[in-house]
């Protein structure tokens, strides 16, 4: 598996170090100890010059910006093939480019994912390379086909699947694929409206562009159920002949060019069959495939869904950062009127301000945990955990995508106006977030999934004590009763997270269970509501299990270097900085699992797994760790390793954003103006 994209040499590829110890420590949780290979072409990339924002622009410029920047990202690497084989590098593009451009992340997403990387993972159905090609010629030209123009971004890629009338149910989708004999061939065809491919960028504008077409696959007339399909779209002008793209409206916050696009009779040839276990179409004709299930056939033709998914999720945890690193800098740049004889103070010096935010951070935090727990599991996945790898993938993209829009709106209205304007960023994050949650899967569709499969699945293990966080003898704990806990115990706290997941799950199945027997839907109808939320606090429970992992790490990595440090005679170097790293992490730890606690607390005292005195004790100790960390947020976005000129590029990011609405003609600048009420 490849774990890093190599770029061209004209392309930083610098690391994100700090001068303080602890903002490297958790920079290092975020992203992983190999941050230069992994991270930093992404974040030099992001701060080039083809990146910097541009303000304004007409909705057309807007989209050829797009195009431009995926052929400067193209250009810059050493080999796309190997950034479209690997979901590490895929989400860390989405990760760093996302908050910059929505939009280029769609088109690159598109054409490097769904389009070259289901070309790769699949078979041509073709006569084959030819003689004396070697295996790893036929791989890199997408098992026998020349993916040249794909890779030199001379033809763009993109992924027609969703129709007007099938979204999620992809497996009912309705365009055709004839297999034609004569011809040794297939011919694609819209057989209606509801058929027409939905939203995909099919336009010629940003160039020649291709298709992998879902499509079901017809064979003498016999329905083999929907493969994907090579299918040339346009030229630099025009849709092909037999091919109608027609634009659909301007959607929010997108410039990309979402069309509907349909076939009336358009031939491919036999290479175009995009084959595998899913099947394939012998010499003879014959149509041969491992798997009976047609669903199953689906599942596997568009397996690249499910590294869409962390593509999603990633640039969801970097919007999410982006937006609350610039409502925390413009909170202390943003100055107000204090206490009476107190002159002016910071509004983040406000509880009412930095209480939100603080919160927001406990929770981003937790967003790149889980999100980097899913890519771990997907990318280290076997045979026999594959399933389950998914359905991590698909939680986490679902809870982190609906995490970042609260985070991203609560940091908008933390900005005021100025969250409002363009120019500083955030009314695109806005957007953008509403996109991804729909993209890859409807996050209900694929969280109604997961909740199916749980219900089915064994409760969750009780959870284990953090090894730095609780001083009880291991077992005495759990022997103790609620009312002998305390809220101070990570171990409690995550014994709690882990009993609403189950209250939930037992409520689904209860529910479920009392349903009208042989009537599928309602059984479902009865449980869905508890099984959701059992996703949800299954999510939660993953994220705090990340988190304490996480803080056991640092507070071993802490001691270790306190103990060198103090071997080191004469060593002047500070080993671990005045607000320890581990500390820091706990408290965050600590308040994204209290106030899931708290808005689970009903259940839990139900149940017995509260005392009463706990519920009184949720707000107040909130509230100070609230108090805690306020005081810590520059060092916490801090370890997010922003680069300095996108956040420059963001007026109310620095001190002096009120200058970004100067006049130079005003009067304060001692000049009469142009006497012309309103102009200039």
């Amino acid at each position: 598996m490849i774990n890093s994209v190599a770029v061209s040499p004209a392309v930083p590829t610098e690391g994100a170090a700090s001068a303080d110890p602890a903002t490297d420590r958790l920079t290092r949780v975020l992203f992983g100890t190999d941050f230069t290979r992994e991270h930093g072409p992404w974040r030099a990339i992001a701060a080039s010059g083809p990146f910097r924002h541009r303000q304004g622009g007409t909705a057309g410029e807007r989209l050829a910006w797009a195009y431009e920047r995926l052929r400067t990202v193209n250009d810059s690497l050493a080999d796309p093939a190997a950034l479209a084989a690997d979901p590490r590098a895929l989400a860390a593009l989405h990760e760093w480019l996302g908050p910059i451009d929505p939009s280029f992340v769609t088109v690159a997403g598109i054409h490097y994912n769904l389009f070259l990387g289901s070309l790769i993972d699949h078979d041509s159905t073709g006569p084959g390379p030819g003689p004396g090609t070697g295996p790893d010629a036929v791989a890199a030209s997408g098992g026998g086909r020349d993916l040249s123009d794909f890779l030199a971004a001379r033809r763009v890629g993109t992924f027609l699947c969703t129709e007007v009338a099938h979204g999620n149910d992809a497996v009912a989708v309705e365009t055709t694929a004839a297999y034609d004999r004569d011809r040794d061939g297939f011919v694609l065809r819209t057989p209606h409206a509801g058929a027409q491919k939905f939203m995909p960028n099919t336009s010629p504008v940003g160039g020649p562009k291709s298709g992998v077409v879902a499509a079901r696959l017809l064979v003498d007339g016999e329905d083999h159920g929907v493969f994907l399909f090579l299918t040339p779209l346009t030229d630099a002008v025009r849709p092909l002949p037999g091919v109608r793209v027609r634009r659909l409206p301007e959607r929010f916050g997108s410039s990309v060019d979402h069309c509907l696009t349909s076939f009336d009779g358009v031939f491919v040839g036999r290479d175009a069959l995009l084959a595998g276990a899913q099947g394939r179409l012998g010499a003879d004709g014959v149509f041969r495939s491992e798997n009976a299930n047609r669903r199953r056939r689906l599942l596997l033709s568009i397996g690249r869904v499910t590294p869409g998914k962390l593509s999603m999720s990633a640039s969801a945890v970097g919007s999410a950062r982006f937006a609350l690193a610039l409502a925390v800098r413009y909170g202390g740049h943003r100055l107000i009127s204090g206490p009476r004889g107190t002159g002016q103070v910071p509004v983040f010096a406000h509880r009412s301000h930095h209480g939100p935010l603080v919160a927001a951070l406990a929770t981003v935090f937790a967003m790149s945990l889980l999100h980097r727990t899913a890519l771990d599991a997907w990318q280290s996945r076997t045979d026999a955990n594959t399933d389950e790898a998914e359905r991590l993938v698909a939680v986490a993209k679902g809870w982190v995508t609906w995490r970042a829009r609260e985070v991203i709106v609560e940091c908008r209205e933390r900005c005021g106006a100025q969250g409002l304007l363009e120019n500083n960023g955030m009314a695109e994050l806005l957007a953008g977030i509403e996109g991804v949650i729909t993209a890859e899967g409807d996050n209900v569709a694929i969280h109604a999934k997961a909740a199916a499969e749980l219900i089915f699945a064994p409760d969750p293990a009780p959870a284990p004590a953090s090894a730095a966080a609780s001083g009880a003898a291991p077992g005495a704990a759990a022997e103790a009763a609620p009312e002998e806990r305390e809220l101070s115990d990570p171990a409690f706290l995550d014994e709690l997270i882990a009993d609403v997941e189950r209250l939930w799950l037992t409520r689904a199945r209860h529910r479920m269970s009392h349903a009208p027997r042989g009537d599928a839907l309602a059984r479902w109808n009865a449980a869905s509501g508890a099984a959701l939320r059992a996703v949800e606090a299954h999510a939660y429970r993953r994220a705090a299990r990340e988190y304490a992992v996480a803080v056991d790490g640092l507070v071993a990595e802490e001691a270790d270097e306190a103990v060198l440090g103090a071997l080191s005679a004469g060593s002047t170097a500070s080993v671990v900085s005045a607000a320890s790293a581990a500390d820091l992490l706990q408290a965050l730890r600590s308040l994204f699992a209290l106030r899931w606690i708290e808005r689970n607390s009903g259940e839990l005292l139900a149940s017995g797994r509260l005392a009463a005195r706990h519920v009184g004790e949720l707000a107040e100790t909130v509230e100070a760790l609230i108090g805690r960390l306020a005081a810590h947020a520059p060092t916490l976005v801090g370890a997010f390793a922003l680069p300095e000129e996108v956040l420059a590029d963001r007026p109310i990011a620095g001190p002096g954003y009120a200058g970004t609405y100067d006049d130079p003609n005003g009067a304060w600048h001692g000049g009469a103006g142009d006497g012309a009420p309103g102009s200039g």
